[in-house]
């Protein structure tokens, strides 16, 4: 790819891996038979959407599925089920980005929530000794902070306006192909990482 000179990075099985069957199954083990059909890395429902949006807080999010349990839930359960997808950062695709960002300008955009971002950043400090994951970043974008989530096309229109870059001399990195499809409605180059690959391993980024 010609020409680029930034790169915006997903979180989830780009730079940490995800398993969302874990917070199915979690939330299963918690009674919550059918939470298949109303959660999973490519669809959602409105309450998933909301706090990922940072339109509701963890109380609202946390006594909303104590109102659909099927037994008695604490907020504690929850918040373990909910994390249970979160696992290890991939330490040498980190270690790459200290390495690639004299090349281009690094940013991250990420669906998130303050639940999951709290959980990130300690398995950070747990994995690398670092503390904010936004230091490997020009900016790091969280769809809680600025109240929009991909794959809308206003959040890329967004993070392009917010830090000046050009569509065209921008890759932008996820694994999920509606969040591709949304890039790519924005102008933006894109690249959607498959399951097994690496960002550390594309041919198409230069270290000098």
């Amino acid at each position: 790819m010609d020409n680029i000179k930034n790169i915006i990075f997903d979180l989830g099985n780009v730079l940490l891996d995800i398993d969302y069957d874990k917070t199915i199954h979690a939330f299963e083990q918690l009674g919550f038979t059918d939470f298949k059909a109303h959660y999973s890395g490519a669809e959602m429902d409105t309450l998933f959407k909301d706090i990922e949006k940072g339109m509701i807080g963890e109380a609202i999010f946390y006594e909303s599925l104590q109102a659909v349990s099927k037994q008695p839930v604490t907020d504690e359960q929850l918040k373990n089920a909910w994390n249970a997808m979160l696992l290890d950062f991939r330490v040498e695709s980190l270690e790459y980005l200290t390495k690639i960002s004299s090349r281009y300008k690094l940013y991250l955009l990420s669906n998130t929530n303050s639940i999951h971002l709290a959980e990130f950043e300690a398995i950070l400090k747990r994995d690398t000794g670092k503390t904010n994951l936004a230091g490997y970043f020009t900016t790091a974008y969280y769809s809680n902070l600025v109240g929009m989530r991909k794959p809308d096309q206003e959040i890329y229109s967004f993070v392009l306006a917010d830090a000046g870059l050009v569509a065209n001399e921008t890759l932008f990195i996820d694994d999920l192909a509606n969040n591709i499809e949304g890039a790519q409605a924005t102008g933006l180059k894109t690249y959607q990482l498959l399951a097994g690959e690496r960002i550390e391993k594309l041919p198409f980024i230069a270290v000098q």
